[in-house]
């Protein structure tokens, strides 16, 4: 590790930062700002919705003792579609302070004559110009329904009005499910690639393919598959993750069963491209770096953020739960610890173990460069522990926890952790609590801007919430206050 250096750019701390929405936008349903964008002076958030519900209801095979937030309708029923499932674009103008819903999912019918919310959430947007744009636009990949045709593609030239580019093209993977959801949109040598992420029956992570595309004119709907279909075989590579540019390179991380992996193409030459494989395996920790959550080019290194689905602990492949990692991979191609545990010779160089010492930090989400600082922040599952029969739990939350009360555990510890370098190698913590509400229980948005540093919380635990009774195992769903996702800017950006 570098001894630290003080130098004349301090970098943000919690006391910086003061929050400009709370509690979803005033609807406790909208729970993850899953996308983000600045576009013609103003910021963009695309949410996500009633999350834990949808959980609930798609992924059986997740179990939670107490189910954290009230569902008091199923999927698919009008209640549901009508309240719940409406995916929603929002913008903020940093002048005036105001904030505007911009977009809406509409409510569509199927060939069975099922009303049903086109959109549950906006889990991608990019600003780009495509070969018939006049000037950039706002293109924005949503997360669509399982019954539906598949996942769609919005723009908008002014940032108010959105229309829906044509259907793409996208073949279907090996078990013949429609994509239904994008999560990443990367502009690179003035194209635009992006992956399919999540497929129908509950795969929300999972598109069970390794196929990336790429257009000139995304709003066109014409998109070209530009690697062999699957790197490796499907065990091996689940789904590509995130995208990132560094230097001449289009670098892809994939999710799978025995760990991540990372590829790399010039992006140039006949299709599809040559492709060369830089790390396999979870770097040498197998399933327990399932997938690259998050990357980002940081001062001539490429840092990526590691995670299992589902919050860290896989139930359905039997993955964790496990804290997340930081890779940092050098111009020549090696690789670093940067934060996380050691082995094969080497250490966290950081001197950070996985989590940032965290055992409930499943992912590293986010990353973002703000004034020459390397941001990254966490998603921290410890606000499940309320929820959970911890006498039925392995000894080592016990350890953890050692006997503290689950509520004064949570007052102290509980909620995501957001965490700057300036080097790469020493890490300061910004807040270790969620900005002080251990409902706020990932960082999924931070975004610099020319009017400062923003950050969204995800928190899916409203409009209501379980509130224990009494010491008996006994619970009835409150009000909550503190449910529903959070923005937070910095406090005295350059207007």
């Amino acid at each position: 590790m570098k001894i630290y250096n003080p130098h004349p750019n301090p970098g943000l701390k919690e006391s910086d930062f003061q929050k400009i929405s709370q509690n979803g936008f005033g609807d406790g349903y909208n729970a993850y700002p899953y996308s983000y964008a600045w576009f013609k002076n103003h910021l963009y958030i695309g949410t996500g919705r009633a999350n834990l519900c949808l959980l609930k209801f798609a992924m059986p095979f997740v179990k939670i003792d107490v189910w954290p937030v009230d569902c008091p309708h199923q999927n698919y029923t009008p209640e549901f579609e009508h309240h719940a499932a409406k995916g929603e674009i929002w913008r903020y103008n940093p002048i005036t302070k105001i904030w505007q819903r911009v977009y809406q999912a509409p409510l569509i019918t199927n060939n069975e004559g099922i009303e049903y919310s086109r959109y549950l959430g906006f889990r991608s947007m990019v600003v780009f110009q495509g070969t018939s744009d006049l000037e950039p636009a706002l293109y924005v990949a949503t997360w669509t329904r399982s019954k539906s045709s598949g996942t769609e593609i919005l723009r908008s030239e002014d940032g108010l009005n959105f229309t829906l580019t044509p259907p793409l093209t996208f073949k279907t993977n090996s078990e013949n499910l429609p994509f239904n959801a994008i999560r990443v949109l990367v502009p690179f040598k003035n194209k635009l690639y992006t992956a399919p992420t999540g497929s129908a029956k509950g795969n929300v992570n999972i598109a069970w393919s390794s196929l990336i595309y790429e257009t000139k004119d995304p709003s066109s709907g014409e998109w070209e598959c530009v690697n062999e279909p699957g790197f490796e075989t499907i065990e091996e590579v689940a789904v590509i993750y995130d995208m990132e540019v560094w230097g001449d390179y289009l670098y892809v991380g994939t999710a799978g069963i025995n760990g991540f992996q990372i590829w790399r193409t010039l992006g140039e030459g006949k299709k599809p491209y040559h492709w060369e494989k830089i790390i396999d395996k979870g770097a040498g920790r197998g399933a327990l770096n399932q997938g690259i959550v998050s990357m980002k080019a940081f001062k001539g290194a490429l840092y990526v953020g590691t995670g299992i689905q589902n919050g860290g602990y896989d139930q359905r492949f039997n993955v964790g739960p496990a804290a997340a990692e930081i890779i940092r991979i050098n111009p020549d191609l090696s690789y670093d610890i940067i934060v996380g545990n050691t082995r094969n010779g080497k250490q966290p160089l950081s001197g950070l173990t996985a989590g940032f010492h965290n055992y409930f930090s499943g992912y590293i989400w986010r990353m973002e460069i703000h004034n020459n600082w390397l941001y990254v922040g966490t998603m921290d599952w410890s606000i499940i522990l309320r929820f959970t029969n911890l006498m039925e739990k392995p000894k080592r939350i016990s350890q953890i926890l050692a006997g503290a009360n689950i509520d004064d555990f949570l007052e102290l510890y509980g909620g995501c952790e957001l965490w700057r370098t300036y080097d790469g190698e020493n890490w300061v913590a910004v807040t270790k609590r969620g900005f002080g509400n251990p409902y706020n229980y990932g960082f999924r948005t931070i975004l610099s801007t020319p009017h400062g540093l923003f950050v969204g919380t995800a928190n899916p635990f409203g409009p209501k919430v379980a509130v224990r009774k009494s010491k008996l195992w006994e619970w009835e769903y409150q009000d909550n206050p503190d449910g529903g996702l959070e923005i937070w800017r910095e406090k005295k950006p350059v207007e």
